[in-house]
C-alpha cells in the first residue's frame, strides 16, 4: 500500500493572498521576527505580539484555498472513498486554515494555528476567532495566560513524533512551496527511505532541491492539479 506525506508551507498560501514570512516583501521586511515570533518577544510586549496576530486572525476569514488546497483535498478524498489503496498524511508549515477549507481532514500544524490559543497556566489549548488580549482570561481556568497557540523561534514543533513516523515509512513525499530553510522541516525529505519517491513543487528550487528524486518548478496552483491528477490517473 502507499503511504503519501505531504509538506506545504508558505508557498501555497501566498497564492491565496497570505503574505510569506521570508520573501523580499513578506511579513519580515515589516516586522521583527525576535518581537514578534520569539518566546523573549511576547515576554519583553505581549501586547505587541496579540495585536500582530489578532490582525492576522481577523484577516482570515476572507482568504479562500486556491486550486493547490483544493487539489490536496480532493487526493485525500479520493483516498478516503478507497479510489486509491493508500495512506494520506498532510503536515503544513502553514498556522492558516485554508487546507481545511479546502476539505482536507488528516492535517497536521506542525507550528500551530492561528485560530487557537494555549493557556500557560492550566495549558489549555482551545479554538479562537476573536482578539486576545493581555487581559483576556481563560475560559478554563479564569487566569490572564494566554497566548496564540503557535510554533515561534526556539520552540518545539507539534507532532515530531508523529510525523517522523510517518516520513520514515511512506513510499512518496511531496513537499510543496517550502523555502528549505526552516528545520526541522527542511529536512525531513533526509528520513524518507531510500525506494520511496520524493517530489519537489516549487516556485523555484529550494536550498534542499538536489535531495530530491523529482524537481517541478512554477506556482502550486497550477503543478499541484496537474500532480494530483496524474496520481489518481495513473491508479
Amino acid at each position: 500500500m502507499k503511504k503519501i506525506v505531504i509538506l506545504t508551507g508558505a508557498g501555497v498560501s501566498k497564492e491565496s493572498g497570505l503574505d510569506t514570512f521570508r520573501d523580499a516583501n513578506g511579513i519580515w521586511s515589516k516586522y521583527s521576527m525576535d518581537e514578534v515570533c520569539s518566546p523573549l518577544g511576547f515576554q519583553k510586549n505581549p501586547q505587541k505580539v496579540h495585536e500582530f496576530y489578532n490582525r492576522l486572525r481577523t484577516d482570515l476569514p476572507s482568504v479562500k484555498p486556491n486550486n493547490a488546497h483544493i487539489a490536496l483535498a480532493e487526493l485525500e478524498k479520493a483516498i478516503e472513498c478507497k479510489k486509491i489503496k493508500a495512506e494520506f498524511l498532510l503536515v503544513t508549515q502553514n498556522i492558516d486554515d485554508l487546507h481545511e477549507k479546502a476539505g482536507s481532514h488528516n492535517v497536521i500544524h506542525m507550528h500551530g494555528e492561528l485560530n487557537k490559543v494555549y493557556c500557560t497556566a492550566c495549558y489549555l489549548k482551545t479554538e479562537w476567532h476573536t482578539p486576545c488580549f493581555v487581559d483576556t482570561v481563560c475560559p478554563q481556568c479564569g487566569k490572564t495566560q494566554l497566548r496564540p497557540d503557535i510554533v515561534w523561534f526556539g520552540e518545539m514543533p507539534y507532532f515530531m513524533d508523529e510525523i517522523q513516523q510517518a516520513l520514515k515509512s511512506c513510499t512518496l513525499f511531496i513537499a510543496v512551496g517550502t523555502s528549505g530553510v526552516v528545520y526541522p522541516a527542511a529536512g525531513f525529505v533526509n528520513l524518507v527511505p531510500k525506494h520511496a519517491r520524493t517530489v519537489e513543487l516549487n516556485l523555484e528550487a529550494s536550498l534542499g532541491t538536489s535531495r530530491f528524486n523529482e524537481s517541478y518548478f512554477g506556482p502550486a496552483t497550477l503543478l499541484v492539479p496537474e500532480f494530483v491528477n496524474k496520481i489518481l490517473r495513473d491508479e
